[in-house]
């Protein structure tokens, strides 16, 4: 596998610097309390302003949503349509068995058909991306396995997190983090849920994370800060690298 270029900490969005700081935990189960893990990793490296930002992925693993890929028995039309499903470079997406059958279960038989009618409607017109506009964003995280991903959850599927703006709301509230729930990937990135005292809006928080500096695989990093910086702070900063690299 080719090796993943190193992302920048910093970045400038719209004359404003915005350091990235990725947050490195142990593997998350089940058994983890996402409010603990914060507490633990987090709260000691957090300074006022700050911005926490959780990947859904491992809010979902934390709630218990993630299953165990051998325990899913793919619908006859799971098979079907998964066969049909575009290749990414990223990820498996919705293209196995598996991970369709999550799709039906998550939003409905009716959903998913219509989705999929839709979607070869907008190929023959000439368009993509109308099955996910029409199967939801609930559909669209559903994460599969991948060669990269980190052990064991390279044999498991984990769909969306469940009430995501509360667990957002509930860092805020309990931890005094403010905190942004989201969906990274190497192809795009969505804010799904955002607490209501949060430093940065849902546009400024996409930007920043444009270039998905926690990183795709098996970083075990699946949160970070976002810290604002002034221009002198910035530049004391790439002063130090520059120095250490030297």
């Amino acid at each position: 596998m080719a090796q993943r270029k190193k992302k920048q900490p910093l970045v400038k969005i719209e004359g404003t610097y915005y350091f990235r700081i990725p947050i490195k935990t142990h593997v998350l189960t089940k058994e983890d309390d996402m409010l603990e893990v914060i507490a633990q990793y987090v709260s000691p490296a957090v300074r006022t302003g700050d911005l926490l930002f959780v990947s859904e992925k491992a809010l979902a693993i934390t709630q218990g949503r993630a299953i165990l890929l051998k325990e899913i028995k793919p619908r006859f039309l799971a098979k079907v349509l998964s066969k049909y499903v575009k290749k990414v470079s990223y990820g498996i997406g919705l293209g196995m068995p598996e991970t369709m059958e999550i799709a039906f279960r998550e939003v409905g038989t009716l959903r998913i058909l219509f989705a999929a009618f839709v979607a070869v409607i907008g190929k023959l017109l000439g368009r993509s991306g109308d099955f996910y506009r029409i199967a939801g964003r609930r559909v669209a995280m559903i994460d599969g396995p991948t060669p990269y991903t980190i052990p064991p959850y390279n044999q498991y599927v984990v769909p969306a997190p469940l009430h995501p703006e509360g667990v957002a709301r509930e860092v805020e509230e309990q931890l005094g983090i403010s905190c942004a729930i989201v969906d990274i990937n190497d192809l795009g990135r969505e804010v799904i849920a955002l607490s209501p005292k949060s430093p940065l809006s849902v546009e400024t928080i996409a930007a920043v994370l444009r270039d998905n500096p926690l990183g795709q695989g098996s970083q075990q990093t699946p949160m970070g800060l976002i810290r604002s910086m002034s221009r002198e702070e910035a530049q004391e900063m790439l002063e130090v690298a520059s120095a250490q690299e030297g």
